[in-house]
């Protein structure tokens, strides 16, 4: 845009935006303040795009995840060695590297035997400055100090933007106050910190934060601390944000999942949810019951098990109550299939599915009625309301609820990269799945954005039991055949814990995964679904474990869709063969990282064991790619031309200039 290319506006345009432009003036006050930040964006438009970094389906692994998020999946490691070269030894790249990742714990124990530490400051200190250095190159100075730590954040500033060798006196007299007033340590934890900011310039979490690792609330916590994320939902997460959103149905689900994982650590002691209640009730129902099928698939030295396998049981006859009363209110859900509770023969002990009889595994019912099998007993009731009102009183939890819905969504579409966790429900046919909510049939990106609304609405008016069939789609979004986060045709609970036969366990799968991951016309159908298409367009997935054992591979459809749960879940790494897939999209273009089985964080600093990640497939620009080309560039000429607007505005005497 020439010079005068402000005054190419005619006044009808202007005087049709004035309000705008004139809320626009209250920032902008006169034309030399408009005009310098044209020119400030204009520049930033011809940086380099900042690295992105996808993971997926974390599952509460929270030392993998935790060591993924500060090694940058390999791009850590990388700057440093496109920064040294062979200049240093590859000893030394990988102190330096666990330093960055690990700065505190790191530090300990290499002051612990280093001889001549001041020695060891000045050299770390120099190679770090260099890393952050590189590492800042492609943001303006505005964006970079604003990543400084505040305590050292005009002495990194002076650091970054040395040069020359008139200043190298200054450079080193500056490193050598640093360690002779005692602040080395302090300093080198701050500015590897710093580094970590700067590599990654924003986090896509593709789903499943929650379910059967360890430490969930842990990965929460640093997630609702990283500079810059969203998160696509995955079905556990939303189960989490039913339960944190009062639906009686999903607390159930989540405490029986932690009682099968034998997590109770995190609900008792991370999120202090009181589950003395259940236990008692487990006592006085179960006493004498082996309850054999509810044994946690995760047995631990110390922990109670006949405790839990009890509660384990417990928890799971009132899910399988309250989630039939859901299915009875809500037909439109066309789950009858899975009201299994009246299909019991009580006094045989058989359940009829179908046309088939089978025995069970578990006979003893004593808190259910026959003729009512699906109404919860005065004791359960109670139970499952005060399980209920401790969660609403976990400020812990409900914090890390709020930042799921506030930054999560049922998809995103960034930089023609189009992301969701599990699936766009496809009939047979490969046409899009409907599904009737409160009378109006949705599919597709419609059905996405309606139970994205469902989900923000059931939590806003959470633990107002007149909203209960708001919430209730919340638990259809966790196991129902036309849930995008599902994928599946059933869940099949209930048949796990009690029937034998195997053919009973099976949740077929949605068309999508048949479909979509063979054919690339169905990849693009969906792009084009939300308004994304283009050859570096790409569909980026997670909920499904790529199970390399077998020769499955995270790239699908010729390239067009990247899988990338590859088993960050412990127990899933027996199936995959691999400790999971992640993404990086950096200015040059798309790279798929392999990960190896992380031994633990513990093992990573003493050793400088770092996670074992493998380049597996890159997908390179001719060139470099600008921020121009992205949505943020997008934006950010839409403010350029706002800001000319203003301009002209201020040139034709519609808005006086104030200084």
């Amino acid at each position: 845009m020439s010079n005068n290319d402000n005054l190419s506006f005619s006044r009808e345009e202007l005087q049709d935006e004035i309000k705008y432009l004139r809320l626009l003036s209250d920032r902008f006050q006169n034309i030399q303040a408009a005009s310098t930040e044209v020119i400030n964006l204009e520049a930033i438009l011809n940086l380099p795009k900042g690295t992105e970094h996808f993971l997926s389906d974390i599952h509460g692994e929270y030392e993998t995840f935790s060591h993924v998020l500060a090694n940058a999946s390999g791009v850590v490691r990388k700057k440093i060695d496109d920064v040294f070269g062979k200049n240093i030894l590859e000893k030394d790249k990988k102190i330096l590297a666990t330093l960055i990742y690990y700065p505190e714990e790191k530090l300990d124990l290499i002051l612990k035997d280093e001889e001549n530490p001041e020695e060891w400051f000045t050299v770390t200190l120099r190679r770090l400055v260099v890393v952050a250095q590189a590492a800042a190159s492609k943001y303006t100075r505005s964006k970079v100090r604003k990543a400084m730590p505040p305590d050292f954040s005009y002495i990194i500033d002076e650091l970054l933007n040395e040069s020359g060798d008139d200043k190298d006196k200054y450079f080193e007299g500056i490193i050598n106050t640093i360690i002779r007033i005692d602040r080395a340590e302090a300093f080198i934890i701050a500015i590897c910190r710093f580094i970590q900011r700067l590599l990654i310039d924003r986090l896509h979490v593709i789903g499943d934060i929650f379910d059967r690792g360890p430490a969930p609330e842990k990965v929460m916590d640093r997630i609702v601390n990283y500079h810059s994320v969203d998160i696509q939902w995955g079905n556990h997460d939303m189960l989490w944000m039913g339960a944190a959103s009062g639906n009686r149905a999903l607390i159930a689900n989540m405490i029986r999942v932690s009682l099968r994982y034998n997590n109770i650590d995190t609900l008792e002691d991370a999120y202090g949810i009181n589950m003395m209640p259940l236990a008692t009730l487990a006592l006085h129902s179960y006493d004498n019951d082996q309850c054999e099928p509810f044994i946690p698939l995760v047995v631990e030295k110390g922990k109670d098990k006949d405790l839990v396998k009890k509660m384990h049981k417990a928890i799971s006859i009132i899910q399988f109550k309250l989630e039939g009363q859901i299915i009875e209110r809500n037909p439109q859900f066309d789950m009858r299939d899975r009201l299994l509770l009246d299909k019991v023969d009580y006094e045989k002990g058989t359940i009829r599915i179908g046309n088939k009889t089978y025995k069970l595994l578990d006979k003893n019912f004593p808190t259910i009625d026959p003729k009512n099998p699906y109404q919860l007993n005065e004791e359960e009731a109670a139970v499952i309301d005060k399980l209920a009102n401790s969660i609403k009183n976990s400020s812990r939890l409900q914090k890390h609820i709020a930042f799921l819905i506030s930054h999560g969504s049922m998809y995103l579409s960034f930089n023609d990269n189009l992301m969701y966790h599990g699936c766009i429900p496809l009939t047979k046919k490969g046409d899009f799945a409907s599904l009737e909510i409160e009378g109006t049939s949705y599919s597709g990106k419609a059905l996405c954005d309606h139970f994205d609304r469902m989900a923000r609405k059931a939590y806003q008016f959470r633990f107002q039991r007149k909203y209960e069939p708001i919430s209730d789609y919340m638990w259809y979004l966790w196991c129902g055949a036309s849930s995008p986060l599902f994928g599946k045709t059933k869940m099949a609970t209930f048949e796990r814990y009690f029937l034998s036969e195997k053919e009973t366990h099976a949740e077929g799968k949605n068309s999508y995964y048949s479909l979509v991951y063979d054919g690339e016309e169905y990849c693009d159908k969906i792009l084009n679904e939300f308004g994304i298409g283009g050859p570096n367009s790409h569909i980026i997935n997670g909920h499904v474990p790529v199970q390399v054992k077998k020769g499955e591979t995270p790239i699908k459809a010729g390239g067009k869709l990247f899988v990338i749960d590859g088993g960050m879940s412990k127990p899933y790494q027996k199936v995959t063969g691999v400790a999971g897939y992640t993404l990086i999209y950096n200015s040059y273009g798309l790279v798929l990282v392999e990960h190896e089985h992380f031994d633990s964080r513990q093992i990573a600093i003493q050793e400088e064991k770092d996670i074992i990640s493998k380049r597996i497939y890159i997908e390179a620009s001719a060139q470099r790619m600008r921020v121009r080309e992205t949505d943020i560039g997008k934006s950010l000429l839409a403010q350029i031309e706002d800001l000319h607007k203003l301009l002209a505005a201020y040139k034709r005497g519609l808005i006086k200039e104030r200084f």
